[in-house]
């Protein structure tokens, strides 16, 4: 959900407003310059960005090319790369927004190819993704457990990869989605509010008894709504998510995006009718933590306190110089939020409130 749209007009403005959530993806920043600089208008994002992602493609062809043994690395460095610019691509409006998010999630999936060979695709009913398991130095006995990244109105699984890096870390698999109406999903689907039911079958598809979430901006909505309906869910975050959408409250260029990602005005006032976590917060029995930024001004997502005083074992962490995403604040938040649902699902919340309990 970015509020960013209305500066159309601006270049300049709309790079300004898009600057933290692209770095905050791993965008690098001087190449973000050099490439928004070059720009004409808005409408010419899109076809700038593919055309960085497509220089990122050329580049790994010639890292893992023969004679350049030793490179793959290199190669898989510069899919990764050309996904964020293919996703990135799709912010702006763009009539080959398809064709750009095809493009990213072929890009990750080369990638993975590459870096992580252990790495598997995994598709079901309005649902796919990637499921990435932690390096063998981490852990001897495999995966702590898995958490599933929920991504949000117009983000998908190729923008949070710094996220994935970090659960990783500290030994969890994780499962990067897209749902219906997202990333290489949104051009033949769209959004449904009945997130529970996607989670749900791709925890069966996963063959899972329990799972950890972690949902970024309207994802945080989906995920919460997710850990209040299916029991399987251990341990949930959330970040700059709505605890409930006003749509006459909405920025016109937030109603736009979901105007196009649901099918219509119509259909988008409906969906925002149903974000609204007031009688499903309580229902979140699983150790929640929800952080927000300060400075974000998206009405509904602005003041995560309603979410974590309703959760029984909700917690938030508020960043004040943090904007939507927190693309600007990462080491305010991230290595707590992963820490969070590591200790959770490690069963180490789980003993400490069985202790709890029995005292």
């Amino acid at each position: 959900m970015s509020p960013s749209d209305d500066l159309a007009g601006d270049v300049a403005g709309f790079a300004a407003a898009q600057w933290t959530r692209a770095t905050g993806a791993g965008v690098d920043p001087h190449e973000y310059r050099r490439v928004t600089d070059g720009l004409g208008s808005v409408a010419g994002w899109g076809p700038a960005f593919v055309r960085t992602g497509r220089e990122h493609v050329r580049r790994a062809e010639e890292a893992g090319g023969a004679g350049n043994a030793g490179s793959s690395v290199s190669a898989g460095a510069h899919l990764l790369t050309a996904a964020r610019w293919f996703h990135l691509a799709t912010l702006a409006p763009y009539a080959e927004a398809g064709r750009a998010a095809a493009a990213a999630d072929e890009a990750l999936g080369r990638a993975l190819a590459v870096l992580e060979p252990g790495a598997r695709r995994v598709s079901g009913e309005g649902f796919t993704g990637w499921l990435r398991v932690p390096p063998a130095p981490v852990r001897d006995d495999g995966a702590a457990g898995t958490v599933i990244v929920v991504p949000g109105l117009d983000s998908a699984k190729e923008e949070f990869l710094d996220l994935a890096s970090a659960l990783l870390a500290r030994g969890l698999a994780v499962f990067a989605m897209d749902g219906p109406g997202q990333g290489v999903l949104a051009a033949s689907s769209t959004l449904v509010p009945e997130y529970e039911e996607v989670v749900g079958r791709v925890v069966d598809a996963l063959g899972l008894a329990r799972v950890g979430l972690v949902g970024l901006s309207l994802g945080g909505y989906f995920a919460a709504r997710t850990a209040a309906l299916e029991p399987r869910v251990a341990a949930v975050a959330t970040v700059s998510g709505p605890f409930r959408l006003d749509w006459d409250e909405l920025p016109p260029p937030v109603r736009d995006i979901m105007a196009r990602r649901t099918g219509g005005a119509d259909a988008a006032r409906e969906f925002a009718r149903h974000v609204d976590l007031t009688g499903l917060a309580p229902r979140i029995t699983a150790p929640l933590l929800v952080v927000d930024g300060g400075r974000d001004v998206i009405p509904g997502v602005t003041d995560g306190g309603p979410l974590a005083r309703s959760a029984p074992h909700g917690t938030r962490l508020s960043v004040p110089h943090g904007d939507h995403l927190l693309g600007n604040a990462r080491p305010d938040w991230l290595p707590r939020l992963a820490d969070h649902l590591a200790h959770a699902l490690t069963g180490a919340w789980t003993q400490a409130a069985s202790a709890a309990r029995a005292g």
